[in-house]
């Protein structure tokens, strides 16, 4: 049975070591086998804390990335993306102190930086970030870590929205460390069909989000989770 896991982003934000114990002890008590750890402001979170809070409660971990407005593989400014560079291998580091297999979110851009480049600037971009998650894939496969991309709503980014996108980017990059993450919840606004786009991630679908049209309860809204679940099924999905 694929493992269910839950985001501290339920209780708080952002997350700090004084936080987790507690959190984690709920979160097992409620019979989740994982707990996402959002990592907001690495000086608050003390690594090694936080895996005795997950040994302590038999919980495995998937880490997240922040993007922030400083933290971006994509742009301009050279300083961003060095910034940018240096905070996902933060996270593949505590990933690998939490004995963590995935670190996941959108590992591209800044999410709320939204831009309209041509053709040709996209393009660039795709290189260039193709090149860099290459070099962090890198890093990752040495720490036994997999970044997942998450392709955001139109909203949050306009960098990557749908699948097909995200496929591209991962198909570049060509590592075995450089995965998918999809979420029902911008699936929502940017597919046709929920179902297809699974199907078309295929094995590059190392993690799923579930959540609601409204990013409530799964169940709850309107979210095919029948589509959802065979199309998992059907690509042999086991994150």
């Amino acid at each position: 049975m694929n493992p269910i896991g839950i985001t501290t982003w339920v209780w708080t934000a952002p997350l700090t070591t004084a936080d987790f114990p507690d959190i984690a002890r709920h979160v097992a008590h409620l019979g989740f086998d994982l707990v996402e750890v959002p990592v907001e402001r690495p000086g608050d979170l003390d690594y090694a804390r936080l895996k005795g809070a997950l040994d302590d409660t038999g919980l495995a971990a998937s880490v997240c990335a922040v993007m922030s407005p400083d933290r971006d593989l994509v742009h301009p400014d050279d300083d961003i993306r060095r910034n940018g560079m240096a905070y996902v291998r933060h996270c593949i580091d505590a990933a690998h102190a939490l004995g963590a297999r995935n670190v996941i979110g959108p590992i591209y851009s800044a999410v709320g930086r939204v831009w309209q480049p041509s053709p040709d600037e996209r393009a660039r971009d795709v290189d260039l970030l193709a090149r860099q998650l290459r070099t962090l894939a890198g890093y990752a496969a040495d720490r036994d870590v997999v970044l997942c991309l998450e392709p955001l709503n139109r909203f949050e980014t306009s960098f990557i929205n749908i699948v097909d996108q995200a496929i591209e980017v991962v198909d570049r990059v060509g590592h075995a460390s450089c995965g998918l993450l999809l979420d029902t919840f911008h699936m929502n606004i940017e597919e046709r069909s929920l179902g297809d786009a699974i199907r078309a991630a295929g094995p590059r679908m190392k993690h799923l989000h579930a959540c609601e049209n409204d990013r409530g309860t799964p169940g709850q809204g309107h979210v095919p989770w029948p589509e959802v679940a065979d199309a998992c099924r059907a690509i042999g999905y086991d994150g």
